[in-house]
């Protein structure tokens, strides 16, 4: 198990309950619970099943419910977002190759 210190950093430690992160978004419990019927993240579950939220996943969700809030359905808002994040990480994985070619 990770030490305290090391998860207070750790944007994909899972410390939030699904009431906790729902405030923190602004949501609903349900609007969660579809997020990850949407497929947007998959929660951690606890030894007893309950849902855990990491930071990363509530910025996701934040960004979700902006989105729905906007007019977006939440479907939509999902796929729109798990293509940012994957068209973000390959601008880092392809400045990262840049950076060792040019580095050679």
């Amino acid at each position: 198990m990770a030490k305290p210190d090391d998860m207070f950093g750790d944007d994909d430690y899972p410390a939030y309950t699904m009431g906790r992160a729902a405030d923190i978004v602004g949501a609903s419990q349900d609007f969660l619970r579809r997020l990850d019927e949407a497929k947007l993240f998959t929660p951690f579950r606890s030894a007893g099943g309950h849902r855990r939220y990491s930071r990363y996943q509530l910025r996701l969700a934040a960004r979700a419910r902006e989105m729905v809030d906007q007019g977006t359905a939440l479907e939509a808002a999902c796929r729109i977002i798990i293509l940012e994040d994957q068209l973000e990480e390959a601008l880092h994985h392809n400045e990262h190759h840049q950076r060792q070619t040019d580095a050679a």
